[in-house]
């Protein structure tokens, strides 16, 4: 099915427009919205899955999350992208924000970093979208050790002052 993305300008106001990704490119100025869920749990572990062979940076791990779609808010793309990575359902009362990030990727996006408080277990966790192949929770020292490895995709945005900030948010 297709995906269609709102359309944002450098101030991040909506400019009416819509782009379907992989099919339209965004125009010199526009951006659209990315999300990322770092989900700790009660010992600060944070929950990565690993990527499915076929998409880029395959078998290397991350932070749940991906674009939002039109219409949708922050907080709403984040709700529907761990659920359909994870299988797991959070609440939007459970969201704590991070910060926001403004990246000249192609194609340029604002990228918003959320923060959740969940002990999930293992057993509830279904990667039903075939997304991701695996899951583990790591400590920051693992997530920090596997990132010098190449084994973080590499445009993930949350390291060790993040992480800290996250502990004295939630």
């Amino acid at each position: 099915m297709a995906e269609f993305w709102d359309i944002y300008d450098k101030n991040r106001n909506k400019t009416g427009r819509l782009a379907q990704r992989g099919v339209d490119k965004l125009k010199e100025g526009e951006y659209h919205i990315v999300v990322t869920a770092v989900i700790l749990n009660s010992k600060n572990e944070i929950l990565i899955t690993q990527r499915a062979e076929f998409k880029t940076f395959p078998l290397m791990w991350e932070c749940n999350g991906g674009s939002i779609l039109a219409g949708e808010t922050s907080i709403q793309g984040i709700l529907r992208e761990v659920k359909e990575e994870v299988g797991v359902e959070l609440k939007e009362e459970d969201a704590v924000f991070l910060k926001t990030l403004e990246r000249s990727c192609v194609p340029p996006d604002f990228k918003d970093i959320w923060i959740f408080r969940k002990d999930i277990d293992d057993s509830e966790i279904t990667l039903p979208d075939g997304e991701a192949v695996a899951f583990k929770w790591v400590s920051i020292d693992e997530f920090e050790e596997m990132f010098k490895n190449n084994e973080i995709v590499p445009s993930v945005d949350f390291d060790r002052e993040d992480w800290e900030k996250a502990i004295k948010l939630i």
